[in-house]
C-alpha cells in the first residue's frame, strides 16, 4: 500500500498508484448482487442454463464496477483526511466478461487532482483485470473528492 499526506497527493498525478490483490468472484457474491439490485438475468444467477448456453455464468458489469472501493482499499492511503466522497465517474466501459469462478484485480492510475468544494477532487483510471485473461473486464476514470482535517 503507499501512502501520501493528504497536501502531497498531487505529487502522485500521471502516475499508476498500485495493483490490489486478487479476489475471486463467486456464484454467492453474484446471486448476493442480483439480490440487492433485482438484476436476475439468467447469464448470471441460472448456473444450469448459463453453462449449457454461454459456458457458465458471468458477473454482472456492474458488479465488477462496485468492486473498485473494496479493490482499492488496499491501494492507497491518504494520511490527513477527515473524510472522502464518491463524486461518480466520467466514463466507464466494461470491456470483458467475468466468468464465475475467476478471480479479478484492479490496477490504478492518479490521472488528476485539483481543488473542489473546498476539498481535493481525485481523478482515477480503475482497471480491474481478470486473471489469465488479455482484456481487462473493466475500466472506468472514477471521480471522488477528499477533505483535509
Amino acid at each position: 500500500m503507499k501512502h501520501v499526506a493528504y497536501g502531497d497527493l498531487a505529487s502522485l498525478v500521471g502516475q499508476e498508484i498500485g495493483v490490489s490483490d486478487w479476489t475471486e468472484i463467486t456464484q454467492e457474491r453474484v446471486n448476493q448482487f442480483a439480490e440487492a439490485t433485482g438484476d436476475h438475468q439468467w447469464i448470471h444467477v441460472d448456473v444450469e442454463r448459463a453453462t449449457r448456453e454461454i459456458g457458465g455464468p458471468i458477473a454482472h458489469g456492474f458488479l465488477t464496477l462496485s468492486l473498485i472501493p473494496f479493490l482499492g482499499a488496499d491501494i492507497l492511503r491518504v494520511t490527513g483526511v477527515t473524510r472522502g466522497i464518491n463524486y461518480g465517474c466520467d466514463k466507464v466501459r466494461f470491456t470483458n466478461m467475468v466468468r464465475v469462478g475467476k478471480r479479478v484485480r484492479m490496477r490504478q492510475k492518479l490521472l488528476a487532482v485539483e481543488a473542489k468544494s473546498g476539498g481535493l477532487q481525485m481523478k482515477n483510471e480503475c482497471t480491474i483485470e481478470i486473471e489469465g485473461e488479455d482484456r481487462p473486464a473493466c475500466v472506468a476514470e472514477t471521480l471522488s473528492v477528499i477533505y483535509g482535517a
